[in-house]
């Protein structure tokens, strides 16, 4: 549609173009209010910010309704950190405590998490991937600060771990929970521990993504242990499990996507990988067996 393009522009022009655009708009604003609020709501809270809300009078009164910011996707954005920071505390500020669903790709700090916390305690799903800037400390924020989170979705959050338990016990209806390609390749110590810390603090999960886990069979026991009621599982690349418990949890969940399953492109656009991810086939045969072998001591613990 035209007036998108118009939307999308700003403020109007002089060329032949805008005003063939703007005609487009006039039709737009006489549609009735709730589908031009669905239109907006399509175009995302980064291009209500940064155009569509500088259009007229009428589409800027109906972004400032804080409905209109429940919803704040900021993925796949390609502006600089520190604008898209400044542009998702502006978006935060027009939710009014209303904001109940975040995602965040790569320009998230524990600064701006401790923001969203103090002015979001509706918070519901917080999405976060390839933030280096987030560690425990904001996680931590926003877990004790919003209580009724109930899906939180780390990609790619290397200094989060000591978060898990924190999050666990301080957002008791959390039901879903994603931990993909957060560990320290160079860490070779303490293997399980966050398969441990999600057994003992997250019972009531139902969904568990652990993508590229290091984590033995002692850690996947641990997880069954703890959260008996997951209804989906997915472990892919989570390479040092394998054998019977494999063929054990297929019978068990039935939403179960094994350590050799392929990762698909519609997983990184969801945000629950990341894009290498998708180029690497880890369903070899030869690449898995490159894994299950350095912590077969632990397994017999």
């Amino acid at each position: 549609m035209d007036f998108l393009r118009f939307l999308l522009r700003g403020r109007n022009g002089a060329s032949k173009e805008d005003q063939e655009l703007r005609s487009g708009l006039n039709c737009f604003l006489k549609l009735p209010e709730d589908v031009i609020r669905n239109i907006l709501c399509r175009l995302g809270a980064y291009e209500i910010l940064k155009n569509a809300q500088r259009v007229c009078s009428s589409c800027r009164n109906i972004c400032k309704d804080p409905s209109m910011w429940r919803f704040i996707d900021m993925k796949h954005l390609g502006d600089d950190d520190k604008y898209l920071e400044a542009m998702c505390r502006l978006a935060v500020d027009q939710s009014k405590g209303q904001l109940t669903e975040l995602h965040i790709d790569r320009f998230a700090t524990d600064e701006l998490l401790h923001y969203i916390s103090e002015r979001s305690s509706k918070l519901r799903c917080l999405l976060i991937r390839n933030c280096q800037g987030v560690g425990n400390d904001g996680l931590i924020a926003v877990a004790k600060k919003c209580p009724l989170l109930e899906d939180l979705h780390l990609v790619h959050v290397i200094s989060a771990h000591n978060s898990i338990q924190a999050i666990g016990q301080s957002c008791p209806k959390l039901k879903s929970f994603t931990f993909t390609d957060c560990k320290n390749i160079y860490d070779t110590c303490n293997v399980n521990y966050d398969a441990l810390a999600i057994a003992k603090s997250m019972p009531g999960l139902r969904h568990l993504r652990l993508v590229g886990d290091c984590m033995t069979k002692k850690g996947m026991e641990a997880i069954l242990d703890g959260c008996p009621n997951l209804e989906s599982l997915d472990i892919r690349r989570c390479l040092y499990v394998h054998g019977e418990i494999v063929d054990m949890i297929a019978k068990k969940i039935k939403d179960f996507k094994r350590p050799n399953d392929p990762v698909e492109r519609c997983d990184y656009e969801a945000g629950i990988v990341n894009y290498f991810d998708v180029l690497v086939d880890h369903s070899r045969e030869d690449y898995s067996e490159d894994y299950g072998q350095d912590y077969s001591s632990e397994e017999s613990d």
